[in-house]
């Protein structure tokens, strides 16, 4: 913990952009990182923040293979056990953005992403953020992540000469994420549900479920009901949308349903 405070500054080599490929690749790409680069960055955590001395020794390889060993554990007691609740909050954000991009644009998406977060172009302003800054781009693209552990405020890599990162909080909650005993499965079959299902995969609203399978959004918000209530689907409120994303369990019955055709 004292690699990574809550503090206005942590070590960057601790977030590597392989990490986006998964906990192996993040692990493999921190293991990698030049010693050089270590000790920079241990040395401004210890400036700005302060840190025991034994993390000056993470240049050497063996203390890293601790560290990773260390990540590792903490992930598996810790964070395996919510994967799947994670997943699904990240796939409902996926979902909104997406539908924020479609219906407006880049600029639609960028005024979507918090409200800490304001879009005043050509600027992307934070506030409050834990120290002031300017980042510029330079042609550069941005990698912006929605992350479950951010904590009110987004943050960025310290590093200018990093490739431009934007980690925001997922800022909603869902409002039916309903845990209930699944009905039976016949409960769920025919054509109405089996597309509203199918829709919930890229995220559809009550009204767009209705459009595609050509009923009335009350009989729609019925079919939405039974799935959410069977666990196959979730519901989250955004402003005065409710937006039906897949739950694990709906993502796994689908695939199932398109191995099997």
């Amino acid at each position: 913990m004292p690699l990574f405070p809550r503090a206005s500054y942590f070590p960057d080599f601790l977030t590597p952009p392989e990490g986006v490929q998964g906990l192996d690749a993040g692990c493999e790409a921190l293991l990698a990182t030049p010693h050089e680069r270590v000790l920079s960055e241990v040395t401004t955590l210890d400036r700005v923040v302060g840190a025991p001395s034994w993390t000056h020794r993470l240049t050497e390889p063996d203390r890293r293979e601790q560290l990773v060993l260390a990540l590792r554990a903490y992930y598996s007691a810790v964070i395996a056990p919510h994967e799947e609740h994670i997943q699904e909050r990240l796939l409902a954000e996926r979902a909104r953005l997406a539908h924020a991009l479609f219906r407006a644009g880049t600029e639609g998406l960028l005024t979507e992403l918090g409200p800490a977060i304001h879009w005043r172009p050509p600027v992307l302003e934070i506030d409050p953020y834990p120290e002031h800054r300017d980042v510029h781009l330079a042609g550069r693209g941005m990698l912006i992540i929605p992350s479950h552990f951010c904590w009110h405020v987004p943050i960025a890599l310290a590093d200018p000469g990093l490739p431009p990162v934007l980690l925001y909080p997922l800022h909603h909650q869902p409002t039916s994420a309903l845990r209930t005993h699944p009905r039976p499965l016949h409960a769920l079959l025919g054509p109405t549900r089996a597309a509203i299902l199918r829709a919930s995969a890229s995220g559809c609203t009550t009204t767009e479920a209705a459009r595609r399978v050509g009923v009335t959004p009350t009989t729609a918000s019925h079919h939405t009901g039974v799935l959410r209530e069977a666990g196959l689907i979730s519901s989250h409120r955004f402003a005065n949308t409710v937006l039906h994303t897949l739950t694990p369990l709906g993502a796994a019955l689908l695939q199932a349903a398109s191995d099997t055709n």
